[in-house]
């Protein structure tokens, strides 16, 4: 297994609050150009790390919508899983 090795800098933060992460840093760390980090406050610490950004998928209400009809079961599938159910107890 291997060590992690700790590495500290000194960061300047601008007048509009940014960083300028070191390339070292930031190669070690595969972090590209557009690439996503998460901040984290821990017990008056900061912690930055890589994010991972995943792509979804947003849908309408109309497609939830017709998503939904399209799953309700029919009063005859209600009354047969109800029996079913019913008998099981």
């Amino acid at each position: 297994m291997g060590t992690k090795v700790a590495s500290k800098s000194s960061l300047v933060v601008s007048q509009r609050g940014q960083v300028t992460l070191p390339a070292d840093a930031r190669r070690r760390l595969g972090i590209k150009e557009g690439g996503v980090v998460t901040l984290e406050e821990r017990h008056g610490e900061l912690i930055l790390r890589p994010a991972a950004v995943l792509e979804l998928e947003t849908y309408s209400d109309e497609e939830i919508d017709r998503w939904n009809n399209e799953d309700r079961f029919s009063l005859g599938e209600k009354a047969r899983l109800h029996k079913k159910l019913s008998r099981k107890r």
